[in-house]
């Protein structure tokens, strides 16, 4: 499931139920909008400003569970003047991103690893558990039925926005009973105005983005309510975003909304990528989790999950040893870092021609993976994966390098892998490559 990535057929039909589980996924109810939304000139195209015709709903009780899931027309919810989420924040979001390539294909990148994200910030929030597979089907239906909004660029994307509300209808600090888990979408380009430029940050311990023992390892909204009043701040010191720090030492956090990336020749002379650890401050991002394994992967430099202070980053900008640095994220994929304001001094971060050189080769290695690369593969006994990262679509299955998920099935050494009948909790055979079949079964998907 780690490295999971699911490919939409745009030829089934948009009236096929899904299997059903004890959530109530068993009827997908799809009402289809009778008018239809101009697409936008994605040369002008403000992250997160347009939406799609549709999004999909799912409403959760105490007393009944889950609820069919409901996709419809685009439009206004409608919640009780109570709502928990309002009133005391119970509410969490995810991003990720479908993309549309060469060859007119879609696929959603590693869904899994969000859905994953996503239930530990819905227990830590205490609302409810969801079946994270099922979730990801009514995701790609969704997308299905706006399969046109994917744009037909490289340089742009459809986001995917899961959104989870509490909407208890009464006042009180308290677990839920009642829920809503929603999900929009939206065609985005580049996430800053800047587009692929180098960012500027403003680095002070005025403020702080999380702390051990709350939530920031949660992408809950209030984390992010709570940082826009700094945000304003930095942009008065000429700055875009904000370098998070944390404890008196004024260690390096997350720069904006994204994880940091330092690239440099440590103080024992190795040369080496360095992040923060994910020690519960830190948010668990997609994309950093895939450039450490990419790096890794690799074996060029030295790859490390390990604490960064500004004194260190002082110390090696004035003996020359910093080489990059650079945000990473769903919504910016990778944005270098060229200058930060810190104790009123300006850091100037090496930036060759914009856009680094390690920066630049994950911006397309990631970029390959999710828009242009499309393998062929002719025969599963004699197959070689040409990318340790990468998912091949068989058939409207997906096969993957990694572990086990979801389902039982037969393998063949045919183009096609065959599908007997399974329950919902049974699981896979390895696979004669080596790896395993990393698939969901539904009536939609096989």
């Amino acid at each position: 499931e780690n490295n999971l990535s699911l490919d939409i057929n745009k030829n089934e039909g948009a009236d096929r139920g899904l299997q059903e589980t004890a959530e109530g996924a068993a009827d997908l109810v799809i009402e289809l909008s009778q008018t239809h939304k101009a697409k936008p000139d994605l040369t002008n195209l403000v992250f997160g400003t347009v939406f799609s015709d549709h999004m999909l709903t799912i409403e959760w009780t105490s007393n009944g569970g889950w609820q069919k899931p409901h996709i419809k027309p685009f439009g206004n919810l409608s919640l009780h003047p109570a709502c928990s989420a309002m009133h005391y924040a119970v509410q969490l979001f995810e991003g990720m991103k479908a993309y549309r390539d060469a060859d007119d294909k879609v696929r959603l990148f590693r869904p899994m690893l969000n859905m994953n994200r996503m239930a530990n910030s819905a227990e830590r929030a205490c609302l409810p558990a969801f079946d994270r597979a099922e979730l990801v089907e009514c995701i790609r239906r969704l997308v299905q039925v706006d399969l046109e909004w994917v744009p037909k660029s490289d340089s742009a994307s459809l986001y995917i926005r899961p959104t989870f509300l509490g909407t208890e209808p009464s006042l009180g600090v308290k677990k839920p009973s009642r829920a809503l888990l929603y999900v929009i979408l939206s065609p985005v380009g580049s996430y800053f105005s800047t587009g692929a430029k180098p960012v500027s940050l403003w680095a002070d311990s005025k403020y702080i983005r999380a702390w051990r023992g709350g939530t920031g390892d949660c992408k809950m909204g209030g984390n992010y309510g709570a940082s826009i009043y700094a945000q304003y701040e930095a942009a008065d010191y000429g700055c875009q975003q904000v370098l998070w720090l944390y404890g008196d030492d004024h260690q390096i956090t997350e720069v904006g909304t994204m994880n940091m990336f330092l690239f440099w020749n440590n103080e024992n002379g190795e040369e080496e990528l360095a992040t923060p650890p994910l020690d519960g401050i830190i948010l668990p991002g997609i994309t950093r989790q895939s450039i450490l394994e990419l790096t890794r992967k690799w074996g060029e430099f030295k790859v490390c999950e390990r604490y960064l202070t500004m004194a260190d980053l002082r110390c090696a900008l004035k003996e020359g040893r910093v080489k990059e640095m650079f945000g990473s994220g769903t919504a910016c994929v990778v944005s270098p870092v060229g200058r930060i304001l810190y104790q009123g001094e300006n850091l100037h971060i090496p930036c060759q021609d914009d856009f680094p050189q390690l920066a630049s080769r994950l911006m397309k290695e990631l970029t390959d993976i999710q828009v242009r690369y499309t393998p062929l593969v002719t025969d599963i006994n004699s197959m070689s994966i040409p990318h340790w990262f990468n998912v091949i679509e068989f058939n409207q299955c997906v096969v993957s390098e990694t572990r086990v998920t979801e389902v039982d099935c037969t393998l063949t050494s045919s183009r096609a892998i065959k599908l007997k009948p399974f329950r919902r909790r049974s699981w896979l055979r390895s696979c004669p490559v080596g790896g395993h079949v990393c698939l969901r079964s539904s009536g939609s998907l096989i």
